[in-house]
């Protein structure tokens, strides 16, 4: 997703890598007494019988235990202590360092702070925070854990923590800061579509959205704030949508109350579906309104559901198809090919396994998800062909949803040659999340695009996206029996076996750099239902997303 530490942490281009190195183990008592060091101590100093007037040589190699435990002990000690210079000169970012340090104290109010490192794995020593938060009177405990990393400083060879705010509290980005005082925002009571309330403990894949929910009704709902500990975000984060978020509320306030679209019973379900799938995430909607009927995410940090972006692999040969059968350049029943190779743009495109169809229609290559049968299309194409279709008939790729919280509109940029290929069969550029994806199910399946939202536009009078244009009946109609053959008949159909009535589907993998196994995606459509998952790093979408998607189309049933 290229999204800061959230997918993988985000590295300074000049800071020192990540090198080896233990520190101690704690032995008893809190605070910093009681290391025992093991394996290894500092390296020998660098001497040579002649070289006494030689210029000292930079230290290289991995970090010793020693030097782990040097660092490590001076910077958790010093922020202890309350010696903010101190600590900070132990960190590769200094100012930085010392503004949040500062602000600890000063603007979270955060005092009595115990520091106990836990047991090191090479250069990470991983850490648990006890501090009180007082504020006007009122103090209650706070707990967490957080971890460092100390690197070697390519330039001067003396070891350093590596600085990012996450040392200070696992939920600050860079930029953010903690803030205990009058929450500017009012809490609120969300509740689902049956009036039940939602709360984190009961979903937790619905943290973030509560907090999005909170920043956007909080005062429109009528609420008054009371006193936390909060996250506030930076800059940063405020461009990638992250929402403030309370860490400890010190006092209540009273909360408005906002209904959601949410559906209790496919909430639950989707809970325990992404459950059983690390790195899974689903979303639900129902095509008829655009109402979002549930959303839920394996990992309980950032929400992928509504804020991914991920390549989508060949559930984007959906919107491709509508563009080639609308272009005729490509018909149901027609015969289309599909061979082993097609080369465009100076790249060489193949199919999974190099398969190829002989003969065989445009029904079967999507049936089979065949490659090379949307890139040979390529030639026939403009370069903004396939984003003007994205926009106009499935209304993506415009940053201008309104679902009442936060999330990424999809992106289908316009490219040319190699990448403009590749984005036809949801590679390139393109960029989506399941939220994305089901709305595409949800547009074929009632043949108008429907902005999907969370929370009614009745509720305060917001304006949904629109697409400029519907598909042609003929195109239509031919999308659907494409994605009705797969569902019965192709790459869907093992994950759709019991799933009636009028359905549809489409499976993909998505290939990601550095990735073993290419992320999983499945989408597809029963009746006044659509959904659509991915499985990041999972395999094969029918086998990983299509299980949970076909699970969530039966339970809505």
């Amino acid at each position: 997703m290229g999204k800061r530490r959230r997918v993988a942490e985000r590295r300074r281009t000049n800071r020192p890598a990540v090198i080896g190195g233990m520190i101690a183990v704690v032995v008893g008592g809190a605070g910093f007494a009681g290391y025992v060091l093991y394996g290894g101590g500092a390296a020998a100093d660098d001497r040579t019988s002649s070289a006494a007037d030689q210029k000292p040589k930079v230290r290289t190699g991995p970090l010793s235990a020693k030097e782990v435990d040097g660092a490590a002990r001076t910077f958790l000690t010093s922020w202890q202590s309350g010696k903010v210079a101190q600590a900070a000169a132990v960190t590769d970012d200094s100012p930085a360092a010392t503004a949040l340090l500062t602000g600890y104290a000063k603007d979270a109010h955060l005092k009595g702070v115990t520091l106990t490192p836990g047991t090191p794995t090479g250069g990470k020593v991983p850490f648990s925070v006890k501090a009180t938060v007082s504020y006007k009177g009122t103090s209650k405990p706070l707990t967490y854990d957080s971890s460092l990393t100390v690197v070697r400083n390519t330039a001067t060879g003396k070891p350093q923590v590596q600085w990012h705010s996450a040392v200070v509290h696992p939920d600050l980005e860079d930029g953010d800061t903690l803030v205990t005082g009058e929450a500017g925002t009012p809490p609120v009571k969300a509740v689902d579509r049956d009036g039940g309330e939602i709360t984190e403990e009961k979903y937790p894949s619905l943290g973030s959205v509560l907090d999005g929910l909170r920043e956007k009704y909080g005062k429109k709902a009528g609420g008054k704030a009371g006193v936390e500990l909060q996250v506030i975000r930076g800059k940063e984060s405020k461009a990638d949508k992250l929402s403030d978020k309370t860490l400890l509320t010190l006092t209540k306030g009273t909360p408005g109350t906002v209904k959601t679209t949410l559906s209790p019973t496919l909430q639950a379900a989707a809970e325990a579906q992404v459950a059983k799938k690390a790195k899974s995430s689903v979303v639900v909607l129902r095509p008829s309104t655009g109402e979002i009927l549930a959303a839920a995410n394996a990992s309980h940090g950032f929400n992928v559901a509504f804020q991914g972006s991920l390549a989508p692999g060949s559930t984007m040969k959906v919107i491709t198809s509508s563009l080639l059968i609308e272009k005729g350049l490509a018909s149901a029943d027609k015969e289309h090919p599909c061979p082993k190779y097609f080369t465009y743009g100076g790249w060489k495109f193949q199919n999974d396994d190099k398969f190829e169809i002989k003969g065989g229609t445009f029904k079967a290559s999507f049936a089979r998800s065949c490659n090379t049968a949307f890139i040979s299309q390529a030639p026939d194409l403009d370069n903004d062909s396939l984003t003007k279709q994205a926009q106009q008939v499935f209304g993506l790729s415009m940053n201008n949803w309104a679902v009442g919280v936060p999330t990424f509109d999809g992106s289908v940029p316009v490219q040319s040659q190699a990448q403009m290929a590749a984005s036809l069969i949801g590679q390139g550029g393109v960029r989506m999340n399941p939220l994305n994806m089901a709305s595409v199910s949800a547009t074929v399946e009632s043949g108008v695009f429907r902005q999907p939202y969370l929370v009614s536009p009745d509720v305060d009078g917001r304006k949904l996206a629109t697409a400029s244009r519907t598909m042609s009946s003929g195109t239509l109609s031919q999308l659907r029996e494409l994605m009705s053959y797969t569902a019965a008949y192709g790459t869907a159909a093992e994950a759709m076996q019991g799933v009636y009535g009028n359905v549809g589907a489409k499976t993909g993998s998505a290939e990601v750099d550095g990735q073993k196994k290419p992320n999983g995606w499945f989408t597809a459509y029963r009746g006044d239902l659509a959904a659509a998952g991915v499985v990041q790093a999972g395999g094969h979408g029918g086998d990983t997303a299509g299980p949970i998607v076909a699970a969530l189309l039966k339970t809505g049933s």
